[in-house]
């Protein structure tokens, strides 16, 4: 589709449209195809990169641009970034059926891959590749949520896989310094958090190296900072342990 904005003569194409009715107003905003749920997704943050314009439209595909008073009693501003950044954010996105189904596919396959990304196999600490997964979440009916942030979608998903296949999150590695004036009272409270002790020095104060679950990460750091008043230290030495190769599921 080629539209024409007689407002400024430049002529748009590769558009997907983004509309939000406001105050009883329709407005439009022009982007490029599959940016949209990439910005939605967090996966694309140059704004510039989704807008074909930063205008504000009240029908795209005849250039009609809104009135500034009409974003103002909508918006309560009259600049159009900001206003475009709320469309993108709740408007409803204008795609044909054939359209729908590609992105809904395209988010499908990211999800997949972001699990691949965070888990692997207990048994052998080796990831899936994303192929396998995909066909695992059809096992399971997974469909896609549009509305939903593809890293909350994966981690979702990864819970349902549990019920089905051998598949945790991926151990991070971790050092964690605690001083002498606080090493004996805390190291009890820090038990919970570890998956495996890889070593364990004293010195008066604890240095300890560690695999723990990403998700107790921050309760971890918070704990440290809070009970230490910033004294400790926390350190990712890496952001996931696992073995070469990847993992078949036949």
């Amino acid at each position: 589709m080629s539209i024409f904005t007689p407002t400024n003569q430049v002529r748009l194409t590769n558009v997907a449209v983004v509309r939000m009715k406001k105050s009883g107003k329709r407005f439009e905003i022009a982007c490029y195809k599959n940016k949209v749920l990439s910005w939605r997704n967090e996966l694309e943050r140059d704004l510039d990169e989704v807008l074909q314009t930063h205008a504000v439209f009240i029908n795209v595909s005849k250039g009609q641009v809104a009135k500034r008073e009409d974003l103002m009693k909508a918006f309560g501003t009259e600049d159009t970034t900001e206003i475009c950044k709320k469309i993108l954010a709740k408007g409803e996105l204008q795609v044909s059926e054939k359209e729908r189904a590609g992105q809904l596919d395209q988010v499908f396959k990211d999800v997949a891959r972001i699990v691949a990304d965070m888990c692997v196999n207990p048994a052998n600490k080796r990831p899936y590749p994303p192929g396998v997964l995909e066909r695992a979440m059809k096992d399971i009916h997974f469909s896609v949520k549009p509305g939903r942030s593809t890293k909350q979608q994966a981690l979702e998903v990864i819970r349902q896989l549990k019920e089905t296949m051998p598949i945790e999150r991926a151990l991070m590695r971790l050092r964690v310094q605690v001083g002498a004036a606080d090493a004996q009272r805390l190291r009890p409270r820090i038990t919970p958090f570890i998956k495996v002790v890889e070593s364990e020095t004293w010195n008066d104060d604890l240095e300890l190296e560690c695999l723990a679950d990403p998700g107790s990460f921050r309760e971890l750091s918070e704990l440290l900072s809070k009970e230490t008043r910033g004294r400790a230290s926390l350190d990712v030495l890496s952001l996931k342990e696992v073995e070469e190769g990847d993992e078949k599921l036949e």
